[in-house]
């Protein structure tokens, strides 16, 4: 997976928004709420997004991989670099970082984007 792969992937999602915050880092998000971040001028391109707290304890464990600044305890997940994982796990872990992000949004947020 690389970067423009990743990009695409997140875009493929709808009402996904794409924009930088902290100076450098790409953020995407549904609602305002972030999904996945990364930040592609670093090498290797990072990232982190939310998963379930089942997967958490299971990514972690792996090399490369470590528990989100800032982030963990919401079970954030960064990985050091988005080429350790294939397109099809990149496909499941975006998907669900999306749908429990999605899932946490406050009604009148749904209703504004015409999810309600």
């Amino acid at each position: 997976m690389d970067i423009e792969s990743l990009q695409a992937l997140c875009k493929s999602f709808p009402l996904v928004t794409e924009d930088v915050k902290w100076g450098a880092d790409l953020c995407f998000s549904i609602g305002g709420k972030m999904f996945l971040v990364t930040n592609p001028d670093q090498l290797p391109v990072g990232a982190s997004f939310k998963c379930t707290s089942e997967e958490f304890e299971v990514l972690i464990a792996r090399p490369g991989f470590k528990p989100a600044p800032y982030l963990a305890r919401h079970q954030w997940v960064y990985v050091e670099d988005i080429t350790l994982m294939n397109g099809s796990e990149w496909q499941h872990f975006v998907e669900q970082s999306y749908q429990l992000v999605k899932a946490k949004l406050p009604k009148k947020v749904l209703k504004d984007l015409g999810i309600l």
